[in-house]
Formats: C-alpha cells, sequence, structure tokens
C-alpha cells in the first residue's frame, strides 16, 4: 500500500514523521495518515513526495517500481562514475543473492 512505501522512504532517510512533516509543510498527523493509509495524499503532495524522495508518482501509487537519483549539475564523466557505482553495487548484490 501507498503508506508503507512512504514510510519505507520516510525511514530510509532517517526522518521522523515531524521530520518529514516540516518538510512538506504538513502535519506530522498528515504524515501518520498517510502512513496508515487512513488518506490519500493530494495530487499536490504526492508531486512534493516524488520531488523530495527523487521517485516517480508512480512508484509512490506502486504503478512503478523505478527509483531515480537526481543528476542534474553533474558532468557527463561524473554522470558515468554514478552509473558504473550502481552497476557495481547490483552485481554485488547479485552475487550475495547466488
Amino acid at each position: 500500500m501507498y503508506g508503507e512505501i512512504i514510510k519505507n522512504l520516510r525511514l530510509s532517510y532517517n526522518l521522523s514523521q515531524v521530520q518529514l512533516a516540516n518538510e512538506l509543510n504538513v502535519s506530522k498527523q498528515t504524515i501518520s495518515n498517510w502512513e496508515n493509509n487512513n488518506i490519500l495524499p493530494s495530487i499536490e503532495m504526492l508531486i512534493k513526495l516524488s520531488l523530495f524522495f527523487s521517485v516517480s508518482t508512480d512508484y509512490l501509487l506502486e504503478l512503478d517500481n523505478r527509483r531515480y537519483i537526481e543528476i542534474t549539475g553533474l558532468t557527463n564523466e561524473q554522470t558515468a562514475h554514478v552509473q558504473q557505482i550502481i552497476r557495481d553495487i547490483c552485481e554485488n548484490k547479485a552475487r550475495q543473492v547466488s
């Protein structure tokens, strides 16, 4: 459910509900309601969440499982380096599983 996704993203960023609420200019109760699937974030909040966590709105709505890293401002060489690091991590993870 979308609430679990928001909670997992928040925890992966080591944020409390209060800290995330402050970042998004909403109440802690709003974050709690999202995470407990009591209410859906508005479209505006989905966009803010996607930008804050560098994921697509489709990811937040469980329509897509891709995540993104913001690389604006990096040179092509720096971007290639980041991509290589990601490939290395994925290959290492695959080796550990097998």
